[in-house]
């Protein structure tokens, strides 16, 4: 997995019967690109790779967005679909956030027990 950097990548879901999605990701790895995260945007193609990261909040952002926490193997620990204006609570188990439009991930396979990896450009 090693050490990613800001910028962008592509994250791979592995679903049932070794069918994959590829979606477009952006990584977020620094403290200031963690912060900002989806803040003032209005929409996301693909999703956003928020690492170490192991709670979030929607507090100022303009859409509902999915959140996937994963463990340190990159296996969803949970899903959930948040509301502008909420606070997370924090996953103990959780190293990396996955956010995206609500509703993007089920279309993908992200949900609780699922793997994903991430190859970074």
């Amino acid at each position: 997995m090693g050490r990613w950097r800001d910028g962008r990548g592509t994250l791979l879901v592995h679903g049932d019967g070794g069918r994959v999605a590829a979606v477009p990701l952006e990584i977020a790895t620094s403290y200031r690109a963690r912060t900002k995260g989806l803040l003032g945007r209005d929409g996301l193609d693909g999703a956003i790779l928020l690492s170490p990261a192991n709670g979030i909040h929607t507090f100022r952002m303009r859409m509902a967005i999915d959140v996937a926490y994963l463990d340190r193997r990159l296996n969803v620990i949970a899903v959930r679909t948040m509301p502008p204006g909420r606070l997370g609570r924090p996953r103990l188990r959780s190293r990396h956030v996955l956010e995206a439009e609500a509703g993007a991930m089920a279309e993908w396979g992200v949900r609780t027990g699922a793997r994903v990896t991430v190859e970074a450009e």
